[in-house]
C-alpha cells in the first residue's frame, strides 16, 4: 500500500529591504525613545521598504526567484501560488497573480489570503491541503507585507511595531511521513474594533473624509491585543502538541509570530521551551506581519534538521490565531 503523501517544506526563503528604520530614527519622528521601545517589544530597527510605486510584490518576487533558485527548479513547474498579505499590491487583481507574472509562473493560478499575522498559516494550511489531495506537486506559500503603506507615523503606539519583508516556502509530496502533520487555525470576529484598518474597503470607500480622518492606517487598542495575543497564542499552542500526544521535550524549535518578545516568552512558558529553542528575530525586522514565521525559517534553515518538530504559532489582527506542527523534511 502506498505511504500517504503528506506535504514537506523543501525549501525556505526571504527578502527585506535594505532601508533600516532605528529606534532612535523614531525618536526623531515621535515622542518615544530606544529604551522604551525596547524593554517593552523587543524591537531595536526594522526594514522599510523605500520608492515610488513599490507594492509588497517588490518583496515578494526577489523571496520567490532565490527561493526557485535554492530548489533548482524553473517557475513554470510551480502549480499554484497563494500569498498572505493585508498590504496587496492593490486591492483586486491578486499580488499572487502579479507575482506569478513577474516570476514566469506561467502555468501556475494564484490568489491572496488575508488573515493578518496569521496569514502564513492559514496559507500554509490550504497549500498543505493541495499537495496532500494528490493533485498539485509544487505550491508556493508566500508571507508578505509592506506595513509601512499603513503605519501612521505621528502613532506612537503603532509605528514602532511594524517593518516591511517577504518569505516564501515551497510545498512538495512526501511519503517519509515529514513535514506538515497538523494545524489548529481559530478566529473571532469580534476582535475587529481593537485592531483593524477601518477604511478603503466597501464598508469606508476612500473619501476625503477617510482620509482626513486617518482611517487608511492601522489601528490598533494595545493593551487589549496584547491579552488576547498571549492567551490566544500560548492556548492554541498547548492544544496543538496536547492533541498530538506531544510535550515541549519533543519539540525542536517554536517558530512564533513576532509581535512582541513578551508575547513569544508567555507562549515558549506554556508549551516548556527554553528560550535557546525559540527563533527570535524581532529585535531586526520588527512586527513584518505576515511574514515574520516565514523570514524566521530562512534565517534558521541552516540549523535545522531532518526530522526536527517545529510548532509554528501566530496571532493576528481582527482576530485570527493558530498553530503548526511540522517535521522538518531536509
Amino acid at each position: 500500500m502506498a505511504n500517504k503523501i503528506t506535504a514537506a517544506i523543501t525549501a525556505v526563503n526571504g527578502y527585506v529591504p535594505e532601508d533600516k528604520l532605528t529606534n532612535f530614527d523614531l525618536e526623531k519622528i515621535v515622542d518615544t525613545n530606544d529604551e522604551w521601545i525596547r524593554t517593552r517589544t523587543g524591537i531595536e530597527e526594522r526594514r522599510i521598504l523605500k520608492g515610488e510605486g513599490k507594492g509588497v510584490s517588490e518583496m515578494i518576487v526577489p523571496a520567490v526567484n532565490g527561493l526557485l533558485e535554492k530548489r533548482g527548479i524553473d517557475a513554470k513547474e510551480v502549480d499554484c501560488i497563494i500569498v498572505a498579505t493585508v498590504t496587496p499590491d492593490m486591492v483586486f487583481p491578486a499580488t499572487a497573480n502579479i507575482v506569478a507574472h513577474k516570476v514566469g509562473a506561467i502555468n501556475a493560478f494564484g490568489y491572496d489570503v488575508s488573515a493578518a499575522c496569521s496569514g502564513f498559516l492559514y496559507a500554509l494550511t490550504q497549500g498543505a491541503a493541495f499537495i496532500e489531495s494528490g493533485r498539485y506537486k509544487k505550491v508556493i506559500v508566500v508571507g508578505a507585507d509592506k506595513m509601512s503603506a499603513i503605519v501612521d507615523y505621528t502613532d506612537r503606539t503603532t509605528c514602532i511595531i511594524f517593518g516591511d519583508g517577504a518569505g516564501a516556502a515551497l510545498l512538495e509530496p512526501n511519503e517519509d511521513g515529514m513535514g506538515i502533520k497538523d494545524s489548529l487555525l481559530k478566529s473571532d470576529g469580534a476582535g475587529a474594533q481593537y485592531l483593524r484598518m477601518k477604511a478603503g474597503g466597501s464598508a469606508y470607500p476612500a473619501s476625503a473624509e477617510t482620509v482626513a480622518n486617518r482611517e487608511h492606517y492601522a489601528y490598533q487598542e494595545g493593551q487589549t491585543v496584547f491579552k488576547f495575543a498571549v492567551k490566544g497564542m500560548a492556548d492554541v499552542s498547548a492544544e496543538l502538541l496536547e492533541r498530538n500526544g506531544l510535550t515541549g521535550d519533543d519539540i525542536a524549535w517554536l517558530v512564533p509570530h513576532q509581535a512582541n518578545l513578551r508575547i513569544i516568552d508567555a507562549t515558549a512558558n506554556r508549551i516548556g521551551l527554553p528560550k535557546e529553542k525559540v527563533m527570535i528575530n524581532i529585535q531586526k525586522f520588527g512586527n513584518t506581519t505576515a511574514a515574520t514565521i516565514p523570514l524566521c525559517l530562512w534565517e534558521w534553515e541552516s540549523k535545522l534538521k531532518k526530522g526536527d518538530k517545529l510548532v509554528l504559532a501566530a496571532f493576528g489582527g481582527g482576530f485570527t490565531w493558530g498553530a503548526t506542527l511540522i517535521d522538518w523534511a531536509y
